[in-house]
């Protein structure tokens, strides 16, 4: 009791702590508000060419209409606000499928957080890296992945308003077998933590698999997220091959689908992919060593790829530059698997899988996540194409088609506009002038 009551107090002052900065504090969400955006260049659907000089009309938290030309806002009330965006370049607001909001990758974070950081830190970090992924141009992302309750608290204090920040699917504990993964007693003594069970994620053979969906479920898990795979920043020497038996895939997956929650898999070697992809996941992220067969499968299965190339580019570096920061058996694996991602991800990219854009943000910095389109550009995928995977294909994976990842009528009212076109120069995409996130502006330069 005690302790849930500790953990209720570090969500409060989380939301203390920025309650100030909410639009939700000063009235601005307020369902009769009108907006006008007056847009030099608006790519309301990505895959189609953008339009010029048009005028979206933007009614409490939702898309109401689309005039072509600069509709005077008077038209539409006379308290309707006009905002200038002229001269910069629209679209909808972007989607990061692979994150871990609640903390960021330093120099022996994987073991000192683990014992001298509580809730309340996490909690209140927690806000402040959801505040730089909004002013990053990201409206929407899925956590796949993080220990305690901090990222359930920031998603529903974001959707309340108290928080500002994207809004947020949270799978809870990853899923993972005994020293797997996500098995975050590597490289303790057994006397430091207890051993996890299926509320922490960990869990071996088909039933006790039921049972960790079941558990993340209850705590209020949107997704699911599994370690197929070993995977890179896990303390252990065990690689990165297939972890979980074919029946434990099995029972995971047909678990999760019967609740109504998809499956993304952590998948680093081909076998792991494969094998997650005929048990029905619904996305691979990383598929660093991705094959001609795993081209194959996600094209059959219609599952997406989930490329996070900057995770594979930050550790190669690091590990690189400061043979130190990792422990030698995540060194070790870190050299091997990150210059592979991008190579491995052309192969990708020339098969025509379904690809939906994600960073693996925590491994790198929050509100960096722009690197990853140019990454994706540099594997041979197009400007738009790379925009599209960032929306229309994320908002798929996601589940929230009928609400973003197009700019229309009835859908939430997620902008960003850029100073320049990405579709010129991808790099646009870091120069962030105006963010909206249902129907609120988060963000005027």
């Amino acid at each position: 009791m005690l302790q849930n009551t500790f953990r209720l107090a570090a969500m409060l002052l989380a939301a203390i702590a920025v309650l100030a900065f909410s639009p939700a504090a000063s009235g601005e969400d307020d369902a009769s508000r009108v907006v006008v955006l007056h847009c030099g260049q608006l790519l309301d659907r990505p895959g189609e060419p953008p339009r010029e000089r048009v005028t979206v009309v933007v009614r409490g938290s939702e898309i109401a209409e689309i005039v072509d030309g600069y509709a005077d806002p008077d038209r539409f009330g006379e308290d309707a606000r006009a905002v200038d965006l002229k001269d910069r370049f629209v679209m909808p607001g972007l989607i990061d499928c692979h994150t871990h909001i609640t903390g960021e990758m330093s120099k022996g974070s994987r073991f000192v957080d683990a014992v001298t950081k509580s809730e309340a830190d996490v909690a209140i970090m927690s806000t402040v890296y959801a505040r730089r992924t909004l002013d990053a141009g990201f409206t929407t992302i899925r956590n796949v992945g993080s220990s305690g309750d901090a990222a359930f608290a920031l998603r529903d204090a974001i959707a309340a308003g108290h928080v500002p920040g994207p809004r947020i699917l949270v799978a809870g504990e990853s899923i993972s077998p005994t020293g797997g993964h996500s098995d975050s007693t590597h490289g303790f003594r057994d006397d430091v933590f207890a051993a996890p069970g299926a509320y922490e994620g960990i869990a071996d053979g088909p039933d006790e698999c039921r049972k960790a969906v079941r558990a993340q479920v209850k705590r209020g898990a949107d997704l699911i997220k599994i370690t197929a795979t070993g995977g890179v920043l896990s303390a252990t020497n065990a690689g990165t091959g297939q972890q979980f038996f074919v029946d434990e895939l099995n029972a995971i997956v047909e678990t999760a689908h019967a609740l109504g929650r998809k499956v993304a898999a952590h998948a680093h070697d081909a076998d792991g992919i494969n094998a997650a992809l005929r048990a029905g996941v619904d996305s691979i992220e990383h598929g660093s060593f991705i094959d001609e067969e795993s081209v194959r499968l996600l094209n059959e299965t219609g599952a997406y790829l989930v490329p996070t190339l900057m995770a594979g580019e930050t550790v190669a570096t690091i590990a690189e530059e400061d043979p130190e920061y990792f422990v030698p058996s995540v060194r070790e694996k870190a050299l091997e698997v990150g210059p592979k991602m991008l190579e491995n991800f052309r192969r990708a990219v020339k098969g025509n899988v379904n690809i939906a854009f994600g960073t693996d943000s925590g491994v790198s910095k929050h509100g960096e996540n722009a690197r990853e389109f140019e990454l994706m550009v540099e594997a041979g995928m197009t400007p738009m194409a790379t925009l599209h995977a960032a929306t229309v294909a994320a908002a798929e994976l996601c589940g929230l088609s009928d609400q973003i990842g197009t700019i229309e009528p009835g859908k939430q009212a997620d902008l960003v506009a850029f100073e320049s076109s990405p579709l010129e120069d991808i790099s646009a995409v870091w120069d962030v002038r105006f963010v909206m996130k249902g129907g609120v502006a988060h963000r005027k330069d």
